[in-house]
């Protein structure tokens, strides 16, 4: 027998040891790079920032942020303190605001430790700040202020931000380096609130005179040079994500999500497959049974059949295997989800193929929308239990 080696995670390697993993993820930093040039391009002369909360949309902010830092990339958001923390162990010098405000006093400490810039968004955060904020070399307190122009989530009113400002400048006693708003509905070109938005931002943003004003999100660099101002704020299209409504995705694919094939079986028409008996075979069926589910977040609404959201859309997920795509069979399980490979012919499929689950074969946006749902939530469902891989990135 021979021995075993514990598998050991470097630069490249991350996650569960390849030789065992039921699924692998491969993350493409060079096609990062590829789309935030492309986004630089698009909102120049404004910069661009890297929004890389929730773990950088599920691909791994410690290797998502020193590729963009490479790139060129000084500022960052995240949504949480941890989030911040881990990100600033991995770039030292760079600009991290915190999107969901102070947290109350008990945080401040990690603000100041970590030298985090909170994002203001209520009288509350503002108060916290001016009573428990770091200066950072003799500069007050530095933050942003969020300001709602028709979100209506987080954000000061523009009432409340003229008052802010007009105190501010008698006090001093908070340093706003920031000031932003956000798109409610930017991936949407032609929807009247965009424009409201955008008129609403220009006027507050006018009494912040002398300070970086930002709007666009990855939809927002694609409504035009107005909504553009000092800083833009892309996430879903960083990661290959399609940043708005219909026409061709300009983003290169980064993230590719693959399932090892752990059994091949035959069926004969008539039987079932999976929970509920709902997948039922039309024809003699070949099966290709993965070891990935709903637990690693390939979301059970991915199913072919037996799921409530199949009577609005149609059609489930899909995957890509030897040349062709082969669609779900059945109810996605916990840990197994199975693939028609019928139409593969006799070559087939053999157990330790690959099944591309999406990637450059399956847009993520198309799994996402077969599962009834958002690019977002798919890449930011992936479970711990992928090997990781990353490649290029210049790192």
């Amino acid at each position: 027998m021979s021995e075993w080696k514990t598998f050991t995670h470097d630069a490249a390697h991350d996650g569960v040891d390849p030789r065992i993993a039921g699924g692998r993820l491969t993350v493409d930093l060079d096609a990062l790079v590829e789309n935030y040039r492309l986004l630089q391009r698009r909102a120049a002369p404004a910069r661009v920032a890297g929004v890389v909360k929730a773990d950088a949309y599920g691909l791994g902010a410690s290797r998502v942020s020193p590729a963009l830092w490479r790139a060129g990339c000084r500022t960052f958001f995240v949504a949480l303190p941890q989030e911040g923390i881990e990100l600033r162990a991995a770039l030292p010098q760079a600009d991290i605001y915190v999107l969901n405000g102070t947290f109350g006093p008990e945080a401040a400490p990690a603000f100041a430790a970590h030298r985090l810039m909170p994002v203001l968004g209520s009288q509350a955060d503002i108060s916290c700040w001016e009573a428990f904020g770091w200066n950072d070399g003799g500069t007050p307190r530095p933050c942003a202020i969020h300001v709602d122009t028709g979100m209506n989530r987080l954000g000061l009113t523009p009432e409340e931000a003229h008052a802010f400002a007009a105190d501010n400048a008698l006090t001093g006693a908070l340093t706003p380096r920031l000031v932003m708003s956000h798109l409610a509905c930017g991936d949407d070109a032609g929807h009247p609130l965009n424009r409201r938005q955008r008129e609403s931002f220009q006027a507050v943003s006018r009494i912040f005179d002398g300070i970086e004003s930002s709007l666009s999100n990855s939809a927002g660099i694609f409504l035009g040079p107005d909504f553009a101002f000092d800083l833009a704020r892309p996430g879903i299209a960083l990661y290959g994500g399609q940043p708005f409504d219909g026409g061709d995705n300009p983003m290169r694919a980064v993230a590719t999500l693959e399932a090892r094939v752990v059994q091949v079986r035959r069926a004969r028409a008539g039987e079932t497959a999976s929970y509920g008996a709902h997948g039922v075979l039309s024809r003699d069926t070949v099966i290709a049974v993965v070891s990935t589910g709903y637990a690693d977040g390939y979301h059970r609404a991915s199913s072919f059949a037996g799921v409530p959201l199949r009577r609005a859309v149609p059609a489930g997920g899909h995957g890509f295997v030897h040349g062709r795509r082969v669609p779900v069979l059945g109810r996605v399980t916990m840990d197994l989800t199975l693939f028609d490979v019928t139409d593969l012919g006799p070559e087939g499929v053999t157990v330790g193929d690959w099944i591309e689950l999406f990637g450059h074969n399956v847009p993520v946006d198309e799994a996402a929308a077969a599962a009834g749902t958002i690019s977002y939530e798919m890449l930011t469902s992936l479970g711990r239990r992928y090997h990781r891989r990353y490649v290029g990135g210049d790192g």
